[in-house]
């Protein structure tokens, strides 16, 4: 397998952005997150063993996963969390260890970026990965973002703050920090510099 760098932040850090200006640059991004919604869209593989867990009231018409409904039980149950958790976390794994293979057998690919929001807390992710580089910007920053990305309630945005690592966590597990702060453009000249360091990383381990 090639050089992982592990990219991680919490909800409205700007992941996404950042994992799309390494993207741009040619390399692979796998996001844990967009593996998720595929499981659990209509039709995902995960959806049969999460409804006959959680039963049908987290089920949409469609068929895909009711996130609203699922995210009511998960903060009213804590027990439920890790119950959807031990679902999806070895469908996850599996499929996100399939792609990290498929890059590195891509000829020219130096190393690859695995997109994990829940990298810090989950202790297997972070034994997978080289190098962990964490997206930072305030939690006033990450709310602001959220509300006027998804519309969720501000109380609704807190509680997930509060299921997650925190700031202070996160930045004490960084190999690398990015700072997101400000406006998107800053990002690109911090995406470049890591992108550089990270080629000759992936050099230096073959």
């Amino acid at each position: 397998m090639s050089y992982v760098v592990g990219l991680t932040g919490g909800i409205g850090s700007g992941k996404s952005a950042a994992g799309d200006l390494f993207a741009k640059r040619g390399i692979a991004v796998v996001d844990t997150d967009a593996i998720a919604h595929a499981l659990t869209a209509p039709g995902g593989l995960a959806m049969p063993a999460i409804r006959a867990e959680f039963g049908d009231a987290v089920v949409a018409a469609d068929g895909a996963l009711d996130r609203a409904a699922m995210r009511a039980i998960v903060f009213a149950d804590p027990s439920a969390r890790k119950r959807l958790e031990a679902i999806l976390h070895p469908m996850i794994g599996s499929e996100s260890e399939r792609l990290l293979l498929a890059s590195a057998a891509k000829a020219g690919a130096p190393y690859a970026i695995l997109m994990v929001p829940l990298l810090i807390e989950s202790g297997s992710y972070r034994e997978r990965v080289d190098r962990v580089a964490v997206v930072d910007c305030s939690e006033a920053t990450q709310i602001a973002r959220v509300i006027s990305r998804n519309g969720l309630p501000r109380g609704e945005i807190e509680r997930i703050l509060a299921a997650q690592a925190t700031r202070a966590q996160r930045l004490a597990a960084a190999d690398d920090v990015i700072d997101n702060e400000g406006a998107l453009a800053d990002l690109g000249p911090q995406i470049e510099r890591l992108h550089v360091e990270y080629l000759a990383r992936s050099v230096g381990s073959r």
